[in-house]
């Protein structure tokens, strides 16, 4: 389902398909000809006509132990085989939707011979209570969830699986890491430590995470949130949100991943901006069982939105196949899962690669030191061969420049990426005096960067505590147009000013293919609207390099074969 360009919410959907998935619901509920004959608008009218000969749908109201009463809906096929039928559970996506952003999944589960539960988590769209953010109440309210699906006549309990979409895939990970009664799970748009998707290299991810709480909507949010979220607005990071991250993050669930070898589908993105990649990855390569990885064109939620809307997509298109291979059912092609990472590489939508792991996936880094500009230069040189040291270059702190930024919209930028269409920067209009810029001499022959990539760098503030960002680019030499390849924000707290600090950190993992003639470019600023910099004008920063700690670039580049 596309956003809506309209609404200030990046993750809002347009009014047309509000309406669609309400008609869809009311066809679900009274398959009539009146009903199923509305949907011909969109074209879903055999769909929708099919799943009502095949299978019966209802709302639900589950109470939790608490009294909370949660709003859910039930797909269960009309003809049950004497050995039972497989059943997917699907917490919601954060959406004003809740559990109604996967009714259009629902013909091919029934297809498939599934049950499926969908629900909205406690505090979210329709369902009582407050939000909890995938917490131990919502996994406790997920597992008396599962035993109402268990006990159905109709589910084979030794045959249950979970899919979930964002919210829905973090709470689906954090089910099975405490309930052994989940047998397979499917996470797009997923993360893996929470804490590292909130705070990066010391810099807050303050633009994607204030998105996040207009989104649950502050005043449904428990007081434990509440009180999380002043926090992270005062970069009060203490040892209460620590916590409060560490709970939500399935990465500490992995022993019981592992002990279970329960079948883990992770899908992320490039370019995302709500989650940390980085974690995903670092999950996925930690786990023992079944596994696969999924990383595309795009930013948060954009790979699976056609699968959602009940076309096809990668992301969900694995999930059926999935769900077919660990629990028996037939909502697939019937082909094998895909297992090990599978990709696409920017900005080919048509790419498809796979390896068996991400070791095997992972190109050997380069070094590129950053020199000093040359006499006459406004930009220091990439370069592979011997490092330079003792070079220093000022760069005065901005709170407004964005001439180079993450994102210009969190979402939506993503999505055209995935048309073919990515953002476009005019990195020679970038003021030298608020960024340092480093470039490569043009490339000599097409060339990919695959893979993780780091930075290090001596900073040196004025202040006590400064932020730099770090963007890898995409440059045309003739035109001074870029694209970025990835970023990476750090912030740098010393005991007093003028203090040396040299940093090493990671870049986000990026997968990129370059033309022939362009140049790899180092952007080093001091403000991105997307990330919470520590910095206060008028001050300044300089970056330098020293013989002990000369600065480089590592990247993942190889040649194009």
């Amino acid at each position: 389902m596309p956003v809506d360009e309209n609404s200030p919410n990046p993750f809002a959907i347009s009014a047309d398909d509000s309406s669609k998935l309400d008609a869809i619901e009311q066809a679900l509920l009274d398959p009539s000809p009146r009903r199923i004959g509305r949907l011909d608008q969109w074209g879903l009218a055999d769909a929708y006509e099919t799943y009502a000969e095949i299978a019966g749908y209802q709302q639900l109201s589950i109470a939790m132990a608490d009294g909370t009463l949660i709003d859910a809906s039930l797909s269960v096929p009309r003809d049950v085989p004497a050995g039972k039928c497989p059943a997917i559970l699907m917490p919601a996506p954060l959406s004003p939707l809740g559990r109604l952003s996967y009714l259009a999944m629902l013909p091919r589960w029934a297809i498939g011979g599934y049950v499926v539960l969908t629900y909205s988590q406690r505090g979210l769209a329709k369902s009582g209570g407050e939000i909890h953010v995938a917490g131990p109440q919502d996994v406790e309210d997920a597992i008396e969830i599962v035993t109402t699906l268990a006990e159905l006549d109709a589910v084979d309990p030794d045959r249950i699986g979970c899919f979930g979409a964002s919210y829905g895939a973090g709470t689906s990970l954090l089910l099975a890491g405490n309930d052994p009664r989940i047998r397979a799970v499917a996470g797009t748009s997923a993360w893996g430590d929470l804490f590292a998707s909130l705070y990066e290299n010391g810099t807050r991810h303050l633009a994607a995470f204030e998105a996040l709480v207009k989104l649950f909507g502050e005043e449904r949010c428990s007081e434990e949130f509440r009180d999380v979220i002043q926090k992270i607005r005062g970069n009060v990071i203490d040892d209460v949100v620590r916590e409060f991250a560490a709970t939500r993050s399935p990465k500490n669930c992995l022993q019981a991943y592992n002990d279970n070898q329960v079948p883990i589908l992770l899908t992320t993105a490039w370019h995302e901006t709500i989650f940390s990649v980085p974690a995903v990855v670092d999950m996925f390569n930690r786990l023992t069982g079944p596994k696969s990885l999924l990383v595309q064109i795009g930013d948060h939620g954009n790979g699976e939105l056609p699968g959602l809307a009940g076309l096809v997509s990668k992301p969900t298109e694995m999930a059926y196949r999935w769900m077919d291979h660990h629990l028996g059912g037939t909502a697939s092609d019937g082909a094998t899962p895909s297992y090990g990472v599978r990709s696409e590489y920017m900005h080919n939508l048509l790419s498809d690669l796979h390896h068996d792991d991400w070791e095997s996936y992972a190109l050997p880094p380069k070094r590129f030191h950053l020199t000093d500009a040359a006499a006459g230069e406004r930009d220091g040189l990439l370069t592979g061969e011997a490092p330079q040291s003792d070079w220093v270059r000022p760069v005065k702190v901005s709170v407004q420049n964005d001439e180079v930024v993450v994102a210009p919209k969190l979402i939506e930028t993503g999505l055209a990426e995935r048309t073919g269409f990515p953002h476009v920067y005019r990195t020679a209009e970038v003021d030298r005096g608020l960024a340092a810029v480093w470039t490569t001499e043009p490339l000599e022959q097409p060339m990919r960067v695959q893979g993780e990539l780091e930075l290090r760098v001596t900073v040196t503030p004025q202040a006590l505590e400064a932020t730099i960002v770090a963007y890898l680019m995409d440059c045309d030499p003739a035109t001074g147009k870029a694209a970025i390849i990835t970023n990476a924000p750090i912030t740098v707290t010393n005991e007093q000013p003028g203090r040396a600090t040299t940093v090493t950190v990671p870049l986000q993992p990026a997968h990129y293919v370059l033309n022939k003639g362009r140049r790899l470019q180092l952007i080093i600023d001091t403000h991105d609207p997307f990330y919470a910099d520590a910095n206060r004008a008028p001050s300044g920063i300089e970056l330098s390099s020293s013989q002990d700690a000369p600065s480089y670039v590592s990247i993942p580049l190889s040649t194009l074969t």
